[in-house]
């Protein structure tokens, strides 16, 4: 079920609100990597830690995304998207005045969990809904980019805000941020109304199979934004010097998001293996980042959130292509092996690092990257099955 096509605000309004919903929905726990290392000296936890509180979010996140779209169809993405923001900021809120432990940071940020995922959501029927045929896929990357963007501005808060006044305000100015954006969130022009899904369109087999390699995906790509600070630091890099890095890999990130929609909208099909491409050359910048140097960690960055780390705008843009009738059910699917692999990947990056060392973290983060490539192209072409019998019965019928 989705919405049908009342009249719609303008296309620049939908694609500005769908960004602000995914930055700010996401940037509780994107702040709290950015700022591991004043949170864990102050609250006394270690890498492995840091990956218990992400994955543990990311966990909530995959129970929720089936719950939430569901939530997306029946209420429509400004009440939805308006929730999500709200949320967000409290969240914030809560953490700069009240978290005094790491137990507390942890309970704080799980309930931070539903805002991401309502916000992502409801930022993909706003994209579906607003936005041309023609656009569509500049659009959901536009929307993804809203990922590095939350991991820039954590990036940015450690040498602005947290090594000055101190972490705590760093939050409060998130929190600020997010209520500031309530006024850009989506709005359902016309009021919102559900569409019947078309009976077997999608492909449930075929979906499930790319969800987990993205799942796989995820849980390699989202320790560059948890753990690359750490990292650095551990390898003797400056606490400052190591947000940058964050920041520049962020904004490659954010631009390859955009390159990758961009293109999209100029090519017909091949979708999926353009993304399974990406997380091969991505799996290379992993390996990079287990290796001594400064220049091995810029150049590892650049391709691990440049391409490692850019397909996810690419792939919800081909799932909704390939499900028009139901684009949140579709892309919900997909996001629970988004948020598994969330969910696995932190903690068990965690878990090498503080028990064997961060080089070997990478590595195993880079042959998890390779093992996802693959099942996506297992994916696509249980896709062009599905489709093909698909087409076999229109002719039958």
């Amino acid at each position: 079920m989705t919405a049908s096509a009342p009249p719609a605000p303008g296309a620049g309004r939908a694609a500005v609100g769908a960004v602000t919903t995914t930055t700010v929905s996401v940037l509780p726990i994107f702040l709290t990597g950015g700022l591991a290392v004043q949170l864990s000296a102050e609250l006394g936890f270690d890498p492995a830690g840091l990956g218990l509180v992400v994955a543990l979010f990311f966990g909530v996140s995959a129970c929720a995304s089936l719950p939430c779209g569901w939530l997306v169809e029946r209420f429509g993405s400004t009440v939805t998207s308006r929730a999500a923001v709200l949320g967000a900021a409290v969240v914030m809120l809560l953490v700069a005045a009240l978290v005094r432990s790491y137990a507390a940071l942890v309970v704080v940020l799980l309930c931070s969990a539903w805002c991401n995922v309502l916000g992502q959501l409801a930022s993909n029927l706003t994209l579906t809904r607003h936005i041309p045929a023609a656009r569509l896929g500049l659009s959901f990357g536009i929307k993804q980019a809203a990922i590095p963007l939350a991991t820039l501005i954590a990036g940015a808060a450690v040498p602005a805000i947290a090594l000055t006044v101190g972490w705590r305000w760093a939050y409060v100015t998130g929190a600020v941020l997010a209520l500031s954006a309530l006024l850009l969130t989506p709005r359902d022009g016309g009021g919102y109304r559900r569409t019947p899904a078309v009976p077997g369109e999608r492909a449930t087999g075929a979906l499930a199979v790319i969800g987990v390699a993205a799942g796989l995906a995820a849980a390699a790509s989202s320790a560059l934004g948890i753990f690359l600070v750490a990292s650095a630091v551990d390898r003797g890099i400056d606490p400052a010097a190591a947000g940058l890095t964050l920041t520049l890999g962020s904004v490659v990130g954010l631009l390859l998001r955009l390159l990758h929609g961009w293109l999209a909208d100029r090519r017909r099909g091949g979708h999926i293996a353009v993304v399974a491409a990406s997380l091969l050359l991505g799996a290379g910048g992993l390996a990079l980042l287990a290796t001594p140097g400064t220049a091995a960690l810029v150049i590892g960055t650049v391709l691990g959130f440049g391409l490692g780390w850019a397909w996810p705008g690419l792939l919800q843009f081909a799932v909704t292509q390939l499900n028009p009738s139901a684009p949140v059910a579709a892309t919900s699917i997909v996001q629970v092996g988004v948020y598994g692999g969330g969910f696995i990947g932190p903690v068990g990056f965690g878990f090498l690092a503080t028990h064997l060392s961060f080089p070997i973290a990478w590595l195993v983060g880079s042959a998890t990257m390779v093992v996802a490539a693959v099942l996506m192209v297992i994916g696509r072409r249980l896709l062009a099955v599905h489709k093909a019998a698909q087409e076999l019965r229109a002719v039958r019928s």
